[in-house]
Formats: structure tokens, C-alpha cells, sequence
């Protein structure tokens, strides 16, 4: 089959659900503690998949959102099946999901997420009597679920078959070789660095920040391009700045133009950390708008200035990125089979992590110390100074749940130590970390960037 002749996929993200008739359509859902399901009617040519965040609704101080949820969502995707014309009688369903991923911890055994998310998904297919024909749910690998809505065939497959060559050799960096690095990195533009220093002090002239963006066409149309994204979701088209400004308000659009600067930034590569095109920038936004959401929930931090740590976190990865790219195969089966801190194992083959580079790169921008610490201990909160600890305990937390529960953009995976005393240390406890998944902003990307390359 050549490349003109396959099939178009769409990725369902997680907390949501498609079904439709039969069509030249791959849906595919990437799942790591998530668990995803697809139904098949046959003889009515019609099929869908659902992407299941959480076994069911935490109810406190988290947004509705019925699809995400098991217990909800499953019975509603059911009845869409049979609005648009299938029959339950008919129906076959294929389950995949619910792993322990990255470094496990008692307190992954002990909420058990994933299989609870699937115990709720069989007794509703037991319920109605619908056969399975095939499950791959729990172990340690996240997964790629798949229905081909022109032939309705279900498929599951490991994320980590994409990498079946070993690492060649890799040369551990010198520090004169970081040195080198940091002058050849794509440099931020210096309007995003003096709206970082503004955020950080809450005071800013916004005439005068719009006139220097609108002299800067290349950031300019990536602004309003990510402005009409689904990450925004506006429900009115920004053709300009000024628009944009009417539309957002001042703060969210210096977080724009602090986004559109850092996609500028990372590269848009699917080798490396990246695990498909632009997975890199997806996982860093997706850890922003995750970090924002903490914020506003626990009240420890400015949730904007929690945003910026988030899209910041890892731009260490950028200067360590060609190191990763003949070494991808090991690194990901360190870090996502075996579990394997990314930070302990980057140190053991360069010296170094990306969050000490990350820091060193922040402070030759001259960031403001709170964002210098966040990026340099957002695996090892505990290390900041006391008065930034908390901003990167945030910044922690979310990269926790995006490396859980939005899988197969980028490498990497957070250490579990002392996990509980790190809740605690923004307000939270264990029994609260449902509730956390829950602050995941529902559909946070309508697909991965090119897909993943399985």
C-alpha cells in the first residue's frame, strides 16, 4: 500500500469518544494508565472508540466533563452507537490500558486507577452482554488502540515496538561542549524573555508589548495560528494581534506569545525526546496548562506564573536533544519498561540531566530565580530553596500527570520518592490524587502532531 492510499487517523484524546460509519479512518487512542475500548457493529458498519480518563467523577472542585468518566461515559457511548444505527446484540468490543507506567509506587497499587477504570468498563459490557474479543489492560506498557473504521478491525500495540534497535554509542558531552551548545540553541526571542521577567513581576505595559509583537511577523502568525488552535479553543477566529488582545485579555496573551515563542524554540523533530513530530513542545504545553490548573486548585502559586514554569521545564532537553537521538531505543526502554528515572539515567550516560541543564540555560537567559529553581528541580522538588519549593512542586505534579495520562508525546517519567510528603507540600494528600487527574483540561490536544511513529 503506498502512502497515497492509506487510510487518514485520528487520534482520540483522552476523556472523549468517537463514532461514525464506516470509512477510509484509523481512530487511535494512546493510552498509559487511561483505558481505552472499541465497539464494533459489524452488519451495521459502524464503529467507535472511547477514551477513558478516570474510573468515575471525583465530584470535588473538578469541572463535569461525563465523557471522561467510565461510569458516565461508557453508557453514553453505547447509546451513540445505537442513535447512529448499531445494535448492542451485534456489538463486539476490544479493551486496552490501565498499565502502571513509569516508576511505581504503593500509591499507584493502592488507588489502583487503571483497574478500576476497567473493572467498571467490563461490568457495563457484562451488563448488556456485549462479547470481548480482545483485552491487553494492566503490566507496565502503555499502548497504541486502534480501529479501522474501513474494515473494523481493533488492533493493540506497544508504544515501545517502535524502538527495537539498540543505542550506538553516544559521546558524553564536556563542560566546554555545553558551553558550545547554549550559543547554538534557536534563541528566544527577546520580547518572550522580557514578557517571562514581566509575568514574574505581575507589571507590564501591554500597548507597548503589542507594538513590538506586530514587529515581529514570524512570531506574530504563530501567535494568532495557535490562538485558533483547539488548545485555545476560541469560538471566534483571531486574524491579528489587536484582535487576539480584545478576545484573550492581557494575561493570556502573554502567555501566548510566551508559547508561541517556546514552539518556535524546541524543534519541531520526532527523534531525540520527541516521540512523534513536535512531541516535544505538546508534552512542555501540556504541562503548562496542567500546572496552571494546580495552581488555581491548591492556591500555592500565581496560576500564570505556574503556566510559564510548566512551558519552561524542560529546555534543557533542547540543548541535550542530539545527544538523545542515536541513544532513543535505551532511553526509552529505560524509562518507560523498566521504569528507570529519566534524570538518573542521563546523568549516568552525559554527566548530566536536562533539568541541570535547563537551569543553567535559565539562568544564562537571567530568569527570575522562581523560574530558574522550577526547571532546575522539577524532578526533585524538594531541593529548591524554601521560598520557590512550592512553584515546583506544582511543576512536578503536572509533569507526573502528563507522563501518566497523556502518553506518546515526549520522553519522560517522574520519581515516585517520598511522593506523599511531596503532595503535602502544596496542601494535598494521597486520597487526592484522583482528583488531580480530574484537573486535566479535557480534550488538551485533538491529536498528536503526525501521529506517533509507530
Amino acid at each position: 500500500m503506498n502512502s497515497r492510499t492509506k487510510p487518514k487517523r485520528q487520534v482520540v484524546a483522552s476523556g472523549d469518544y468517537v463514532v461514525d460509519r464506516k470509512q477510509d479512518l484509523i481512530l487511535d487512542a494512546y493510552l498509559g494508565t487511561c483505558v481505552g475500548v472499541t465497539i464494533c457493529d459489524r452488519k451495521a458498519q459502524i464503529g467507535g472508540l472511547a477514551h477513558f480518563l478516570l474510573p468515575e467523577w471525583t465530584g470535588v472542585n473538578a469541572p463535569w466533563k461525563v465523557k471522561a468518566y467510565a461510569k458516565t461515559g461508557f453508557p453514553l457511548f453505547i447509546d451513540d452507537l445505537c442513535k447512529a444505527g448499531a445494535s448492542e446484540s451485534r456489538m463486539e468490543a476490544c479493551i486496552a490500558g490501565g498499565a502502571l507506567v513509569g516508576p511505581i509506587s504503593k500509591l499507584d497499587l493502592d488507588l489502583d486507577i487503571g483497574g478500576r477504570t476497567e473493572e467498571i468498563v467490563l461490568h457495563i459490557l457484562t451488563e448488556k452482554k456485549i462479547p470481548v474479543f480482545q483485552a491487553e489492560t494492566g503490566g507496565y506498557l502503555s499502548c497504541r488502540l486502534s480501529l479501522d473504521l474501513g474494515k473494523f478491525n481493533s488492533s493493540i500495540d506497544p508504544i515501545s515496538q517502535a524502538f527495537r534497535q539498540d543505542a550506538r554509542s553516544s559521546k558524553k558531552p564536556l563542560p566546554e561542549d555545553i558551553t558550545t551548545l547554549f550559543s547554538q540553541v534557536r534563541p528566544i526571542p527577546q520580547v518572550s524573555l522580557k514578557i517571562l521577567r514581566m509575568i514574574n513581576d505581575n507589571d507590564y505595559n501591554m500597548r507597548e508589548i503589542a507594538e513590538e509583537i506586530k514587529q515581529d511577523q514570524v512570531i506574530s502568525a504563530s501567535i494568532i495560528r495557535l490562538c485558533n488552535s483547539t488548545f485555545i479553543g476560541m469560538k471566534r477566529k483571531i486574524d491579528s494581534i489587536d484582535r487576539a488582545l480584545v478576545l484573550l485579555g492581557e494575561k493570556h496573551l502573554l502567555l501566548m506569545v510566551v508559547s508561541a515563542s517556546m514552539e518556535l524554540y524546541f524543534k519541531d523533530s520526532e527523534h531525540g525526546y520527541s516521540l512523534c513530530k513536535g512531541g516535544l513542545f505538546q508534552h512542555a504545553l501540556g504541562v503548562a496548562l496542567v500546572a496552571e490548573k494546580l495552581a488555581e486548585f491548591t492556591h500555592r502559586a500565581s496560576p500564570k506564573i505556574a503556566y510559564t514554569a510548566g512551558l519552561l521545564h524542560d529546555i534543557g532537553k533542547v540543548v541535550l536533544d542530539q545527544y538523545i537521538a542515536s541513544a532513543q531505543p535505551f532511553f526509552y526502554r529505560k524509562t518507560q519498561v523498566e521504569g528507570v528515572d529519566l534524570c538518573d539515567l542521563e546523568k549516568e550516560k552525559f554527566g548530566y540531566s536536562h533539568a541541570q541543564i535547563g537551569g543553567l540555560l535559565a539562568e544564562n537567559w537571567s530568569l527570575p530565580e522562581n523560574l530558574i529553581h522550577a526547571i532546575r528541580y522539577h524532578h526533585y522538588p524538594e531541593q529548591a530553596e524554601s521560598t520557590y519549593t512550592e512553584l515546583s512542586h506544582l511543576v512536578y505534579l503536572a509533569d507526573l500527570l502528563m507522563s501518566r495520562f497523556q502518553v506518546g508525546y515526549a520522553l519522560a517519567s517522574s520519581n515516585m520518592d517520598g511522593f506523599a510528603l511531596r503532595l503535602e507540600k502544596v496542601g494535598l494528600k494521597s486520597s487526592q490524587f484522583p482528583i488531580l487527574v480530574d484537573l486535566i483540561p479535557s480534550k488538551l490536544f485533538d491529536r498528536l502532531p503526525n501521529g506517533l511513529h509507530l
